[in-house]
């Protein structure tokens, strides 16, 4: 009986060791964020992002359904928070750099730095992540929530933003950090 008692112990003791995780999470980041006043937050349902005017192919319309939810965390840079801003963004680069996330692609446009990655796997996408940083400005990180999305609906999607079809002034209070972005 004493033998029973120290296998189950034992063996309830390496299953919490096994299920714990040390991996660091974009969500925990983010919901460990939703209530420090230095973020801006935004958490939006795809519909609401919809532009009244707007002039979706059926493709397209497709693909934005696919999307299920927005967060978007931004840290603006300001006066005196300078060794903030590179804390939080080193945090955010070290959760984003693990090898869960795979990278879309990179790109630089002005002083603005922006890297797409996602989670899920080549042919169905459940998460696209979007981290942009301008030194100047601050950081953001948009997360969508995807449901089997394909990467190649992501550069799709990139193109309805650029035409104006996807109304991202939703996204207000962001505005100011990545106006130049």
């Amino acid at each position: 009986m004493q033998l029973v008692k120290i296998l189950t112990a034992l063996i309830i003791a390496a299953l919490s060791l096994v299920s714990c995780n040390n991996d660091k999470s974009l969500q925990r980041y983010l919901v460990d964020k939703q209530e420090d006043d230095r973020y801006l937050k935004v958490d939006l349902a795809t519909s609401l992002l919809q532009n009244d005017n707007a002039n979706f192919t059926e493709e397209e319309q497709e693909i934005l359904n696919t999307i299920k939810k927005v967060n978007v965390v931004a840290f603006p840079l300001k006066n005196g928070n300078d060794a903030e801003y590179k804390e939080e963004k080193s945090k955010v680069r070290e959760i984003i750099d693990q090898e869960k996330y795979i990278t879309l692609t990179k790109m630089k446009s002005k002083d603005t730095h922006i890297t797409l990655k996602y989670l899920g796997e080549e042919d169905a996408i459940d998460e696209v992540i979007v981290f942009a940083s301008n030194e100047a400005k601050g950081f953001g990180v948009f997360r969508l929530l995807c449901d089997d999305m394909k990467p190649s609906q992501v550069l799709t999607l990139m193109n309805s933003i650029d035409r104006g079809d996807i109304d991202v002034s939703k996204l207000s209070g962001l505005g100011d950090i990545f106006e130049a972005m």
